[in-house]
């Protein structure tokens, strides 16, 4: 005859499920990690002078799909990853409400680069939003050269599809989260 422990049980299943959980999200986070990486060698590729910036950056996050859309009011939402010498350590959330004239809707790619570790701890923390006089930098060959950092951070936007007639980075609200990490 079995001896059927409840606690044991219902303790075995729900490790079971918090693995296939851990899993799903893991493999979440290497799909955006992915495209992030291919985002980022076609922002060197368009525009190789980033390479410096990539190098000597302390921190940066690589959104590769940002949608935005509006017809006088609009929204933004994408998700990325946040970069720190190098390594993806966090998913980040970008999120944007604009009032205004505006039309249309586009989808877009945006790099920011941090200048110092506080001006990426200040985005960790969640408390970064990208003001009216931090402008960002179209893509195109040669744009890194005279790109300036302001409030610590200097962002690069490529659009990958539609038009707005209304692109400006004001008022882009973050927040981050690190990776899950799961010990084999």
């Amino acid at each position: 005859m079995f001896r059927f422990n409840v606690r044991k049980m219902l303790g075995m299943v729900m490790a079971g499920l918090v693995l296939a959980l851990a899993a799903t999200v893991h493999a979440n986070d290497l799909k955006l990690i992915n495209e992030a990486n291919e985002t980022r060698a076609l922002f060197k590729k368009t525009d190789p002078g980033l390479a410096t910036f990539f190098e000597r950056s302390p921190g940066y996050v690589i959104f590769p799909g940002i949608g935005k859309a509006g017809i006088g009011v609009g929204g933004a939402h994408g998700t990325g990853v946040l970069y720190q010498h190098g390594e993806p350590v966090g998913k980040a959330t970008v999120n944007q409400v604009s009032v205004g004239a505006q039309l249309g809707a586009q989808e877009y790619s945006e790099v920011i680069f941090f200048s110092t570790p506080e001006a990426m701890a200040t985005f960790m923390r969640g408390s970064m939003k990208l003001a009216g006089e931090v402008s960002a930098v179209a893509l195109k060959s040669g744009a890194s050269a005279n790109a300036k950092y302001q409030d610590g951070v200097v962002v690069f936007t490529a659009t990958k599809a539609g038009l707005m007639l209304e692109a400006a980075v004001a008022g882009q609200k973050f927040s981050y989260e690190p990776f899950m990490v799961v010990k084999k």
